[in-house]
């Protein structure tokens, strides 16, 4: 696991010229590009999210889209449409910025929702239909979406069927203020020029490897239970948390847990899973799928209060790794 470890190391040396603190943001984008996931990010504005991503960007020298989502935008604005070329008497596709390898959809709780759901095939499926045609993304593809908690005005809640297609949820806070200190001195400072360590083809090889990683059905019996837990407390001995949740998480949550703990596990330089990656992801993988109560809103009860619960109820489980 040298070459990879060494390969993620020198990511994260360049992206950490520009980002100062945001440790566990960097890792889930990391995670998230090696499992083929995409990521929510929720934080107040001036937390470095956009920077992250086109930092992120620039290390891998591939191609970076913005789109700022606004409640005027229209499909056609991300997917593309067809145009009619007179001299040719025929149409002809111009596709749109989802066409590259790292899309960032900021504020996109700011477009409505037939917007939003124009992401849906491409998210999952890694390919746009237009008119009769269907065009595949390059690879390798991430979305990550920001989104402001602090505003309402003007803001459109995501479809949970969107929501769903993100393998995480990331709540980015506020820097230290040893952090604060160096996020101004690097602003009055000229900006540090990035060099490009990786190509996609290059992370499409790391995608393959970490797909090697093993995950033993211990493990992925644990994440099953996790995710029925959110549905059925009672299974935790939590009954009096079912008052609080409406809907729990999908299968899609069981998946992506496992997925994201061997893509963790890579970047940790190991070729096998161990529970505290499943842990260490759990909140950012269920926290979004997680359907609350109204009793919850008048109680003030989080779903992360509700996972914590579960996580700590729950036995993990225990490994037997000889001979890896």
């Amino acid at each position: 696991m040298t070459a990879p470890a060494t390969a993620v190391e020198q990511m994260l040396y360049e992206v950490k010229k520009t980002i100062v603190g945001q440790d566990a943001l960097l890792e889930r984008l990391l995670v998230a590009l090696l499992a083929r996931g995409h990521i929510l990010v929720e934080g107040v504005p001036g937390l470095a999210k956009t920077l992250a991503v086109k930092s992120l960007a620039e290390v891998l020298g591939g191609q970076f889209h913005r789109v700022q989502f606004t409640p005027d935008l229209v499909p056609a604005d991300l997917i593309g449409t067809r145009i009619y070329h007179q001299p040719s008497g025929e149409f002809q596709v111009s596709l749109g910025p989802v066409f590259t390898n790292l899309l960032l959809a900021d504020e996109i709780n700011r477009a409505p929702a037939k917007v939003q759901s124009a992401l849906l095939e491409v998210m999952q499926e890694h390919q746009v239909t237009i008119g009769r045609e269907t065009h595949h993304v390059p690879e390798p593809f991430l979305v990550m979406a920001t989104q402001n908690p602090i505003e309402s005005e003007g803001t459109y809640p995501l479809p949970e069927a969107q929501v769903d297609r993100f393998m995480m949820k990331v709540i980015v806070g506020y820097p230290s203020p040893t952090e604060e200190f160096v996020i101004v001195d690097r602003a009055i400072s000229p900006a540090p020029v990035i060099q490009s360590v990786m190509n996609p083809e290059q992370l499409v090889a790391l995608q393959r490897q970490a797909d090697q990683v093993y995950v033993d059905p211990s493990l992925i019996e644990y994440a099953v239970r996790l995710t029925n837990a959110t549905r059925q407390p009672t299974i935790a001995g939590l009954g009096q948390l079912s008052r609080y949740i409406a809907f729990g998480a999908s299968p899609r949550a069981s998946i992506n847990m496992v997925l994201a703990a061997r893509a963790l596990a890579f970047i940790r330089g190991r070729d096998y899973a161990l529970p505290q990656d499943v842990t260490d992801l759990a909140l950012d993988i269920l926290r979004h799928r997680l359907v609350l109560s109204y009793e919850a809103l008048s109680d003030d009860v989080s779903a992360d209060t509700i996972l914590r619960q579960i996580l700590a109820a729950l036995p993990v489980p225990e490994l037997a790794l000889q001979g890896r």
